[in-house]
Formats: C-alpha cells, structure tokens, sequence
C-alpha cells in the first residue's frame, strides 16, 4: 500500500528533493517543502485542515502531526504549519500550531491547539504546550506546562540552524544510499 495518499481529491504536494521514509505515512493536504525529511513512523494526516513544512526541515521518527477542522465557532481551523530549518525531534505531537523558523522540539514533546512558537526557540523534551501560548523568541521552555526557562545562548541558536543542516545532509545520503531489502 502507497505511504503517500489523497484524500477527498487534495493529493499531498512534495518538492522533488524531499526525503520520505517508506513507512511513514502522508494523507490530503500536506505541502512538504524543499530539502525536507520525513522519518520512519511519521503520521502527518492533513484531512480537515491542511499542513506546510517548510524547507530544510525535519520531522524525526514516531512524531504525528495533524489539524483542527474549520467549523462555525472557528471557520479556518487550526491548521499545522511548520516553518524553515525546524528540528521536530523523535516522538513528538504536533497539534494545529504554528512554529516558526530555526526551531527545535525536543524529543516526545506535545504542542497543542493554536500555539505560536515564534523563531530561535527550544522546547525541551517532555513538555507540554497547551493550547493558545505564544513562545517568545530566543529562549528555552520547558515542563509541563511548558515554562520559559532561560534565554538562549549564542551556541545555542546557531545550534538551531546546524541541527537543520545536519538532517538536510543525512536526508541526501538517504536519498543517495537507501534500498530494499529482498529476503
């Protein structure tokens, strides 16, 4: 069975040099953008709302990402968008938000309902965002509830970005190395 599927017509739309693992699995209105990777396990269901991630980002293994549908209390939903050069780590839910560019959620991370995670942030693993807190930029949250916990330094936010550009280099290799096994 395709991992990659339509959904009521809307096909997912996936630049060229995208890395996709093979069990992960893409349904509807999903915009994946260049030099992204999705990894094994990955459920991103774009069926009442649609989801973008951006370029260079990276969404790791076991994460699930969906939307809140539009309805009369509030007719655009909350769809998923994900920004540039953004680090989802392993296990985390991602919930009709928005996170913007050079960001890193940490591992088993939970981001719910209309959460703006402005750029140059850290979610540590673990937390949990509830629904409708904005992150500010430049710092560290963690906890559950989520909590500011200090700014972040200058290693830090350039981590961000080389935390990117490291999963755009393996996702090439991927690309480049990755086969089927016949047994």
């Amino acid at each position: 069975m395709n991992s990659i599927r339509s959904y009521k017509g809307i096909d997912p739309t996936i630049a060229d040099d995208v890395y996709i693992d093979e069990s992960a699995v893409i349904v509807g209105d999903v915009r994946i953008d260049s030099q992204a990777s999705i990894w094994p396990l990955v459920a991103a269901r774009g069926d009442v709302n649609h989801i973008q991630i951006g370029k260079r980002s990276n969404i790791q293994d076991g994460s699930v990402l969906h939307v809140t549908h539009k309805n009369p209390t509030n007719p655009n939903g909350y769809p998923l968008i994900i920004g540039d050069d953004v680090t989802v780590g392993h296990k985390v839910m991602l919930h009709g938000c928005t996170i913007h560019d050079r960001v890193l959620v940490g591992m088993g991370a939970i981001v719910l309902d209309n959460v703006v995670i402005e750029s140059d942030v850290m979610v540590g693993a673990g937390s949990l965002v509830p629904p409708g807190k904005t992150l500010a930029s430049g710092f560290l949250y963690m906890g559950s509830p989520v909590k500011q916990a200090r700014p972040l330094t200058e290693q830090e936010k350039q981590f961000l970005l080389k935390s990117a550009q490291n999963y755009v280099a393996t996702r090439q290799e991927y690309l480049a190395s990755v086969k089927p096994v016949k047994r």
